[in-house]
């Protein structure tokens, strides 16, 4: 019997942000570990952490949430922020205020230091995808990646490397 994959998995294929791609976005920032010796475990470790992230309906809320405020702003129906000012940017935090819910609701604290260095460096997808949207799905592959990181090394410290 094949499982079906997320809902939320579905919503983001729909808008080109494929489970691969955010796999690969968090190999761009691999760091071998105790548990996570080779991209190939990474990998594996990634893609079991995001399938179970995106299940998640407080994940796909703030997603999907991120997703629509791309649009509203993009076509200037946010109250007070402009068209213009939407794309010049000043003074704009919401953006980084839903990556910083979703990354520490995934990872915690963890996943909120993740986020800040997968933003800064903006690997794979996210230095193709709109403001709002990047900074949700960096947040998104932050937190999956802290997470992995994090089993792997409480694995590593209690002798059980898998």
């Amino acid at each position: 019997m094949t499982q079906q994959p997320p809902p939320l998995l579905s919503y983001l294929e729909d808008r080109g942000i494929t489970l691969q791609s955010l796999i690969d976005s968090a190999l761009e920032m691999y760091v071998p570990h105790p548990g996570i010796e080779t991209p190939q475990k990474a990998a594996q470790l990634l893609k079991a952490e995001f399938l179970d992230a995106l299940q998640d309906v407080n994940v796909s809320t703030l997603i999907v949430a991120a997703f629509h405020a791309q649009e509203e702003a993009e076509n200037g129906r946010i109250p007070g922020l402009s068209k213009e000012r939407f794309l010049g940017r000043p003074g704009l935090v919401a953006d980084e205020l839903i990556g910083m819910a979703i990354a520490t609701y995934i990872g915690g604290s963890r996943g909120m230091f993740e986020f800040v260095r997968f933003d800064q460096a903006k690997p794979g997808l996210l230095k193709q995808l709109p403001p709002l949207t990047n900074d949700a799905i960096a947040a998104l592959v932050a937190g999956v990646s802290s997470n992995v990181y994090t089993q792997a090394l409480k694995n590593a410290d209690n002798g059980n490397l898998t």
